[in-house]
């Protein structure tokens, strides 16, 4: 079976939510629970000013936008082309294109859980970026961010530079 990847549907605007609900009933109705695995409309929390009060609430982060984790086949493609509200598949021509592991981390779809094999406190060598080479302290770690706050001496001047879990290796 072809494994599932994870595509951006068009919708009409303010009709996100619906195409998420219409999606859920579709999936349930028709059993397609191993084929259309997850549907997400990203939401932002956003602190409004009005007037002297404030307030917290939750924006879309890409109006216009669905996405969805599935396995594309003729069936999957036309249960979602058909969903009301839904303009099309993002890609070109009619042919949808997947978002690249990459693009879906950045976008904070799906959280990867990382194995760290270090601490606060342990020495490690800086392995990308422009510190590259540069050998410093852990001092601080965000496992929901992915990114670790190492100290580095810089000039003589002890520096805090923060980076991804990728940028760096544990020095023995």
């Amino acid at each position: 079976m072809a494994e599932a990847k994870w595509y951006v549907i068009h919708t009409f605007s303010g009709y996100e939510k619906k195409v998420q609900t219409d999606l859920e009933k579709t999936i349930e109705n028709r059993n397609l629970h191993d084929k259309i695995l997850d549907i997400k409309v990203p939401m932002e929390e956003v602190v409004e000013q009005k007037g002297n009060e404030q307030k917290i609430v939750s924006r879309k982060l890409l109006p216009g936008y669905v996405i969805v984790k599935m396995v594309m086949t003729d069936d999957t493609w036309y249960v979602i082309r058909n969903t009301r509200g839904v303009t099309g598949f993002v890609g070109p021509g009619s042919k949808p294109v997947p978002l690249t592991d990459e693009e879906v981390h950045a976008m904070g779809i799906e959280r990867r859980t990382v194995e760290v094999n270090f601490a606060v406190g342990s020495s490690v060598r800086v392995t990308g970026g422009a510190f590259s080479d540069f050998v410093g302290v852990v001092d601080e770690i965000n496992t929901e961010k992915q990114t670790v706050r190492v100290i580095v001496s810089m000039f003589g001047r002890e520096t805090p530079v923060e980076l991804d879990f990728s940028q760096i290796e544990v020095l023995d």
